[in-house]
């Protein structure tokens, strides 16, 4: 139903136009909202009119009529004054608010579809039977976006993503639980994954300039129809949770670029264990410090190169070398060979992997 607040701001507006005080009323007679100077009829005036056939009725100076919603009184309006202008007005007022009920109702179906489809509850015979009720184009293509939202700015972020991107445009923001903020991006026929990067970007970009926090956004493929939208929403989903994983300095997932990290995250945890301890036995890497993890994530950057890797980290080449080899001595593997650092490198993903999968039972 309609906000309290919203049916004020419809009365005000009414009678800064009309200069006729207005009132609303539910069907037990209590008073909703009304403009400054009205003045309340009896309760139980209300509550005979609500429960009378009549649609409308004169009592003395108060005009009553009844706001429906699909033909069930939904609320009484009164309009205060004499005359033929004032019932006009009265039903202008009537007509207005009609509108808002369908409006909302329209909204909020809208929003339930959108869930639904994301979610894969509905028949594909009630995707389109529903799409085309809500005047949803059904052939429009389209790409999902998860931006990770956090619960005490889930509210600014969503009205800021809502003045980025318009219904009127075939845009929908939605969510489906209260992490995550989904946008749901309506595309011309010739967009590019340049253009869906740059959306990507602007989002980031904004929700950090306008609230000063840091999103990440997940991104999943372009669809053609409006039943693989869940399609779009559950890539996503694995790249916002991929991202997290395996690439934690990113901003911004796209499931076409998750990599070797897409197969491990879809490995079996059974199978993840078996892998460790092939490898490195009692030794897990996540034994290891911090500053060895970033000595070896870096001198991974940089392509295996000692000089490069020991020029950015402000590090004489001989103790990188000695960094190298004292890691060599105690899990066995030399990184600066490319075998062993693809071996130690999928491992450091999978030990990320089984971290993970812990952290989610407790």
């Amino acid at each position: 139903m309609i906000s309290n607040q919203t049916i004020q701001t419809c009365l005000d507006d009414l009678k800064a136009i009309t200069r006729v005080d207005l009132g609303v009323y539910d069907v037990q007679g209590d008073d909703i909202a009304y403009t400054v100077n009205m003045q309340k009829p009896d309760k139980d005036i209300v509550v005979a009119f609500a429960d009378s056939p009549a649609d409308s009725q004169v009592i003395g100076n108060f005009h009553l009529l009844k706001v429906k919603d699909d033909e069930e009184i939904a609320y009484v309006l009164v309009a205060l004054g004499f005359g033929e202008d004032t019932y006009m007005i009265g039903r202008i007022a009537v007509a207005q608010m009609e509108r808002l009920i369908v409006a909302y109702k329209e909204k909020f179906d809208r929003n339930n579809f959108f869930q639904n489809l994301l979610l894969d509850n509905l028949l594909l015979v009630d995707v389109y039977n529903r799409a085309k009720k809500l005047h949803v184009d059904i052939n429009v293509p389209r790409v999902v976006f998860i931006i990770e939202s956090y619960a005490e700015m889930d509210g600014a972020i969503t009205e800021l993503l809502k003045n980025m991107f318009s219904t009127q445009s075939g845009d929908y923001i939605t969510s489906v639980d209260e992490s995550n903020i989904i946008l749901i991006k309506a595309l011309e026929p010739n967009t590019t994954h340049e253009d869906i990067m740059q959306i990507a970007h602007t989002i980031v970009d904004m929700v950090n300039t306008e609230i000063m926090i840091n999103v990440k956004v997940a991104i999943g493929t372009i669809v053609q129809e409006l039943k693989d939208v869940s399609k779009s929403y559950k890539e996503a989903n694995m790249a916002l949770n991929v991202g997290k994983i395996f690439y934690s300095e990113r901003n911004i997932s796209e499931y076409t670029t998750l990599g070797i990290g897409r197969l491990i995250y879809q490995l079996p945890v059974s199978l993840c264990k078996m892998y460790i301890e092939e490898i490195f036995g009692d030794h897990i890497p996540e034994e290891l410090d911090e500053e060895t993890l970033h000595t070896i994530n870096k001198f991974f950057e940089n392509n295996l190169n000692v000089s490069e890797t020991s020029r950015q980290l402000f590090l004489h080449r001989n103790t990188l070398v000695y960094r190298i080899e004292k890691l060599q001595k105690s899990l066995g593997l030399d990184i600066r060979t490319f075998d062993d650092a693809l071996t130690f490198k999928i491992a450091l993903m999978v030990v990320n992997y089984m971290k993970y999968l812990e952290e989610i039972d407790y």
